[in-house]
């Protein structure tokens, strides 16, 4: 059975709460028009640590070239969200497509990368798709109480994860799988307690009340925990014996990376479909 690194656990916990911090703070403080580029200097900086971290963690068989793409993607789309005169998600759409495609393309340049297809889709996928999704928290920002529903989403995703890693370093248990260092006690109490606050900020937020803030930050909170169970799973498939290890700051950066990574398309979709069109 794989031991619980209690230690890097709580580091983790911190690394998420200072996370979730810097993008709800960011979102905050973020001006009208020219003004939000701060908060997309903010966002790409998560990005390009995403990025790495990931690239780094599923050893693609062509990483430069991936983390490049990864990179360039993440930019052009933090511009194409604040430059428009609306606020509009297509652009990032199409960037998707786009950067699935040169992602792929970079990884078939290599004779590693034929002989590994479905690795090199993988890779693409989770690299271009993690970064488009830090963006969406930047169009979100530019939508009607659309900055309202991001402090939701990601308090209630950060405490999730916050709370989720803590509780492994006191009660790591009952134990996921013997291969994952990671307890269901931690993950069900992260979702519950990012949800209880989710629900209290709905009390004090404008457009917002307990019940509906109660709903979106439980989605955003067991999307998060989630991500972040999933990559100690795919961790674990990967640790074959003879397999090169995966660098240890990647490995135990990249699951509160995935966990905000998916919560923040997850907040936009919440906001856009059920909170916006009341205000619009």
């Amino acid at each position: 059975m794989t031991p619980v690194d209690r230690l890097f656990s709580a580091a983790l916990a911190g690394f998420a709460g200072v996370l979730a911090i810097g993008l709800v703070f960011g979102a905050q403080t973020a001006g009208v028009g020219v003004l939000r580029f701060p908060y997309a200097v903010v966002v790409f900086g998560v990005q390009a640590l995403f990025v790495i971290a990931v690239t780094l963690a599923l050893r693609p068989p062509a990483p430069a070239p991936l983390v490049l793409v990864g990179l360039v993607v993440s930019l052009v789309a933090d511009i194409a969200a604040v430059a428009p005169g609306e606020a509009d998600i297509t652009p990032l759409l199409y960037l998707a497509v786009l950067g699935l495609v040169a992602g792929l393309a970079a990884q078939l340049c290599f004779r590693e990368g034929r002989l590994r297809l479905t690795e090199s889709l993988t890779s693409s996928s989770v690299v271009v798709l993690g970064g488009l999704g830090y963006a969406s928290l930047i169009v979100l920002t530019r939508l009607p109480i659309g900055t309202q529903a991001l402090t939701i989403c990601l308090v209630a995703a950060g405490l999730a994860l916050v709370v989720s890693r803590l509780a492994d370093t006191v009660a790591p248990w009952p134990r996921l799988a013997p291969q994952v260092p990671r307890g269901a006690t931690g993950v069900v109490l992260g979702a519950m307690l990012g949800t209880a606050a989710a629900a209290y900020l709905g009390g004090y937020i404008r457009g917002f009340d307990p019940g509906n803030a109660a709903l979106i930050g439980l989605l955003a909170a067991v999307a998060a925990v989630l991500a972040d169970v999933s990559v100690g799973y795919a961790e674990a498939g990967r640790r074959t014996p003879g397999a090169p290890a995966t660098l240890w700051v990647a490995r135990q950066l990249q699951g509160p990376l995935c966990g905000f990574a998916v919560a923040a398309p997850v907040a936009y979709l919440l906001s856009a479909l059920f909170f916006v069109p009341r205000y619009l």
